[in-house]
């Protein structure tokens, strides 16, 4: 189906950006899945050429492209090239926006000309290793001295965890109170902070995944965002812009993968005819191939909602819990059709298999979703 969401100038910005993919990242992809890491210059080109922090003021040096669709055609076409290990989207629109909706002036004028020219590369640490989606059971502590906090604790599964030159970390400011977060902007070379291994993962091998641990690390209070007691609430409002996301990315790597099957079963022979001729292959490929759009319809109606201010966390839910489930069940079907070729490393359809895998869990899990989408529904 036709789709109708973008304006001419975002067309031609969808253009510029496929472009820049296959000059600065397609040569390299094979590269960074050995090394487990993408070179830090792929963000400074980036941000020469305007695709970082599209959304910042131009009196910080951005673009003032606040319209969710130009991330949306930045995520869609990493998606369309395999390509995970270039965290730009957590650089962009999750780790930034606290920046700019919390941020003082001070902050913004400090930080954002670096994160938006890829001289500063941005991570956000969270999760720790008895602490995922539970903020509550947070361990890491950051305790008040007037002119700056101290903060201990470790983090885990940080991507950009190598990096990463600023960070925003989350911590326990009040010990009398558990749901009293703050958020301290740590810089790389911040004494007391360092950084773990380098993580083996199952899939994409090429974006850096680290431990971080920081030992009385001494936080200025001009590196506080905001109130230094109102982190959880502030981590709250960018759930429901992070799974929409997430969803985004895998709807686009279901049809990446869709077209590595499509390419595959054209070629490849059975008894004498193309793998394509056979009923069971032509009946199942129909059938992603229509929850395929069907998925990609409700992410644009749902980037609509987010550009006027209406998207829910349940809607944001459905489409993550959806459009994962989907890219899972692509995937697996993807290297079903490919035979034993599909579990060969060098095949794409294999690294899309492994790559989909932790969407079900990142941004929060597939039960998660379920038990926000029912909180909704007024269960008795």
């Amino acid at each position: 189906m036709q789709r109708k969401p973008f304006t001419e100038e975002q067309n031609m910005f969808r253009e510029a950006f496929r472009a820049f993919l296959h000059k600065e990242v397609v040569p390299h992809q094979e590269r960074w899945l050995e090394a487990g890491i993408v070179d830090r210059e792929v963000f400074r080109k980036a941000g020469e050429n305007g695709f970082l922090l599209c959304w910042a003021d131009e009196r910080d040096g951005g673009l003032g492209l606040r319209d969710f669709r130009y991330e949306q055609i930045m995520i869609e076409e990493l998606a369309l090239i395999g390509e995970t290990g270039f965290a730009m989207n957590l650089h962009n629109r999750i780790v930034g926006p606290y920046i700019d909706r919390f941020g003082s002036d001070e902050q913004k004028q400090r930080f954002l000309p670096g994160c938006i020219s890829g001289e500063t590369i941005l991570g956000v640490a969270m999760t720790e290793p008895d602490a995922g989606s539970d903020l509550a059971g947070m361990r890491a502590t950051a305790q008040d001295r007037g002119d700056h906090f101290i903060l201990n604790g470790s983090k885990t599964y940080i991507t950009n965890g190598m990096l990463g030159d600023l960070f925003v970390v989350a911590a326990k400011s009040d010990p009398s109170n558990p749901r009293a977060i703050g958020l301290f902007l740590v810089e790389r070379g911040m004494e007391g902070f360092s950084r773990g291994r380098k993580l083996k993962k199952m899939g994409q091998r090429s974006q850096d995944t680290a431990e971080l641990f920081f030992e009385n690390v001494v936080v200025p209070r001009a590196n506080v965002l905001g109130d230094e007691t109102r982190g959880f609430h502030y981590l709250m409002q960018g759930l429901a812009e992070e799974r929409l996301q997430a969803g985004t990315r895998c709807v686009a790597a279901a049809q990446y993968a869709f077209g590595l099957t499509l390419d595959f079963i054209r070629e490849r022979k059975v008894f004498g005819q193309a793998l394509s001729q056979y009923q069971n292959t032509r009946f199942e490929m129909a059938q992603m191939s229509t929850e395929i759009d069907l998925a990609q319809v409700y992410v644009d109606r749902c980037v609509e909602e987010h550009n006027a201010g209406r998207l829910t966390p349940e809607d944001a839910a459905r489409l993550k819990l959806f459009a994962s489930e989907l890219q899972g069940r692509v995937v697996d079907k993807g290297v079903q059709f490919h035979g034993g070729a599909g579990y060969m490393d060098e095949y794409p359809i294999s690294r899309a298999y492994t790559d989909a895998r932790v969407t079900r869990i990142f941004a929060g899990s597939s039960e998660i979703m379920k038990e926000i989408i029912a909180r909704s529904l007024d269960l008795k």
